[in-house]
């Protein structure tokens, strides 16, 4: 069984960056560009000036920094386990001593050659340690911004938007087979206490993808009871890793919004299409529905939720995590990728 991770908000937030996530290493890359186009311009009294300042800073800066990349990278497991200070001082550490080594192997073919004093080498091992602290204290600011605090009330958030109605129309379904279907009754009760308890649990990070699929397969077949023939379901799961975490509710509101927007205006009903594969170590999930041009489009619903997907994806996959959606007169679907988190053993 797939271990799930809780975001409890009684657990610290590990404010170091994942030093592996290409969203962390874009805004490296362009924050310490940055400073350093803004220490030239500092510096510059003229256009030339400025252009020879970018030349020569960005002979030493970019051995530097991607250097630096590439050995936080290969630490990044080893700063996971440590406390954030630990982590601190050994990314900043390891920065220094990168500027240490190329300001004293490559510094003359990296730039004019010249007489290289002490002060030289200090300079650039400091200049290089200042970089490293700004960037740790920009992610820290942002990693507090973006802490499981907030996390946990925006799934929380998400968890209340099953709408309301739901209940009851389920209510009314049971109600109306009770008596000439009683074990169908049952079954359907059973699968929205299912629902229910989901929603009502403990938020956690990422549960099994196994879970959310018998999840969301319970909730089509509460929705069956009142659609009956008119909603019909294909699931392509062949290509699904077994042992996959995703965020939580995520496929429920899809599917939710698939019959709520496309199935049930339908008086035909249609096929609603749910594929969940694992592609180039991207997992992909999408839910498509026919949808009916002519009709007049309903209540915003259960947009705040499809909101909700976006920003619990951005907050914890970055740039890894994509929200893609086709639209056009007669269909409409939903498509999601974000990295194959393999689960561990319990």
């Amino acid at each position: 069984m797939p271990k799930t991770r809780s975001i409890n908000q009684n657990i610290p937030p590990n404010l170091l960056p994942n030093f592996r996530n290409s969203g962390t290493v874009l805004r490296i890359l362009l924050l310490a560009n940055g400073l350093a186009l803004l220490g030239a311009i500092s510096q510059a009294i003229s256009f030339a000036a400025l252009l020879n300042n970018l030349l020569q800073g960005s002979a030493v800066l970019q051995p530097v920094l991607l250097t630096s990349l590439l050995l936080v990278y290969a630490l990044n497991p080893v700063l996971a386990k440590m406390t954030y200070w630990q982590g601190v001082m050994t990314v900043t550490a390891a920065a220094g001593l990168v500027a240490l080594l190329i300001a004293a192997l490559g510094s003359e073919l990296l730039v004019a050659p010249r007489d290289f004093g002490a002060f030289y080498y200090w300079r650039q091992t400091l200049s290089s340690m200042a970089v490293a602290l700004i960037l740790l204290a920009y992610f820290r600011l942002r990693a507090q911004a973006l802490s499981p605090a907030r996390q946990e009330a925006r799934l929380q958030a998400l968890q209340a938007r099953i709408r309301p109605h739901f209940l009851f129309n389920t209510i009314t379904a049971v109600l109306s087979i009770v008596r000439a279907d009683p074990k169908r009754a049952e079954t359907a009760l059973e699968d929205m206490a299912d629902l229910f308890r989901m929603a009502m649990a403990e938020p956690h990070e990422q549960v099994a993808l196994s879970k959310e699929v018998e999840l969301a397969r319970q909730y089509l077949a509460i929705e069956a009871l009142r659609l009956g023939e008119r909603l019909k379901v294909s699931w392509d799961t062949q290509n699904m890793p077994p042992d996959a975490l995703i965020p939580p509710l995520i496929l429920q509101p899809l599917l939710e919004n698939a019959v709520y927007h496309g199935i049930e205006p339908l008086p035909e009903g249609g096929t609603i299409k749910v594929r969940v594969y694992l592609d180039d170590n991207d997992m992909h999930l999408e839910v498509g529905n026919p949808a009916n041009a002519r009709k007049q489009p309903r209540a915003a619903g259960h947009k705040m939720a499809l909101s909700n997907i976006r920003e619990r994806l951005a907050l914890m996959f970055d740039v890894e995590a994509q929200y893609q959606v086709k639209n056009d007169a007669d269909y409409y679907q939903v498509h999601i990728i974000l990295p194959y988190t393999k689960g561990q053993p319990a």
